[in-house]
């Protein structure tokens, strides 16, 4: 396996279900020997800026990113953006597209919340919500946090699979939201997201790169859409996650090989949603060299900004013995 040197893909407190600041993000990546790191936030650029600073501090490579929520005939999907303008308006109709829906949203899933006999209220959102950086955003996981705390519930049969050591356990507040509130499922309420398309469209015209994120998530009942999606303008696939076994990777690794397209590697690190994520842990096995040599666009894009902006970043030589 590669050694942990890379990660693509990690969320702030800036996305609604983050726990760390881009700047404890970019300290945490240090102490875990990352070298090359973008974060990359759910349908928000507010982490780059700050990011990229903190990263030059420490000495690693940093790549501008965001995660755009957007459907793809009929299928919600998540286009990771590397290497983009992250001061373009775009980007903020971005963020503004998901603020305009996110209160009425979330009171939508407490009144489907309370359908399935949880006694939870507004009240009880706004406290925790007040922990967040997102006020008015209550999510899934959030949902999760509230009802694995509350003492009356502590035997509840539909809640015992995300207790410790139940079949859930391992990342229980996502794994609750996958399972409840994920499209589809009892719980979930439709946001009006941009299409695949249109999310491409305003990564490349911003000087970008789009790739498609954890498509094993994603593409799991649908992966017959994985061509047609690449076809989409898609330049990449996010074949090493968090989430995939070897298999997955493997296939998703080749399948980005035979059409022509990068490969990256992400853990989709956030913190305490996902408590069995770590930074660095995608289980890449490409070596270190070759994944920076493949992603030259991007890493070269953004090197090419830096010195635009009339700073330079400290990269690590390709010899480097840490590397």
């Amino acid at each position: 396996r590669m050694e942990k040197l890379m990660d693509l893909h990690m969320h702030s407190y800036y996305s609604d279900d983050g726990e760390f600041s881009p700047e404890e993000l970019v300290r945490q990546c240090a102490m875990s020997g990352i070298r090359v790191m973008s974060i990359a936030d759910h349908n928000s650029v507010r982490a780059n800026d700050a990011g990229r600073q903190a990263a030059r501090r420490a000495g690693i490579r940093y790549v501008s990113g965001i995660e755009i929520d957007c459907t793809f005939r009929g299928v919600n999907l998540h286009v990771l953006g590397y290497g983009f303008d992250d001061t373009s308006d775009d980007f903020a109709d971005i963020e503004d597209n998901i603020s305009s829906q996110a209160a009425t949203a979330s009171r939508q899933m407490l009144c489907a919340t309370r359908k399935m006999g949880f006694d939870v209220t507004e009240e009880d959102m706004e406290e925790l919500a007040g922990d967040y950086y997102w006020k008015d955003r209550w999510t899934g996981e959030m949902f999760a946090e509230v009802l694995l705390g509350r003492e009356e519930y502590k035997d509840h049969p539909l809640l015992l699979p995300y207790r410790e050591g139940g079949a859930r356990g391992d990342n229980p507040y996502v794994n609750f939201y996958w399972d409840f509130y994920s499209q589809g499922k009892c719980c979930y309420v439709k946001m009006e997201y941009p299409k695949l398309e249109q999310a491409v469209d305003i990564i490349h015209r911003n000087g970008g790169y789009a790739v498609l994120a954890h498509p094993g998530v994603n593409l799991k009942d649908c992966g017959e859409l994985l061509d047609p999606i690449l076809e989409a303008g898609v330049d990449g696939i996010e074949a090493f996650s968090s989430y995939h076994s070897e298999e997955q990777a493997g296939f998703y690794h080749k399948a980005a090989r035979g059409r022509f397209r990068m490969i990256t590697c992400g853990s989709d690190y956030h913190g305490k949603t996902k408590p069995s994520i770590s930074i660095g842990g995608h289980g890449c096995t490409v070596p270190y060299e070759e994944m920076v040599r493949q992603l030259g666009r991007i890493l070269g894009e953004m090197e090419r900004k830096e010195r635009s902006r009339g700073t330079r970043m400290k990269v690590p030589e390709m010899n480097d013995r840490r590397i």
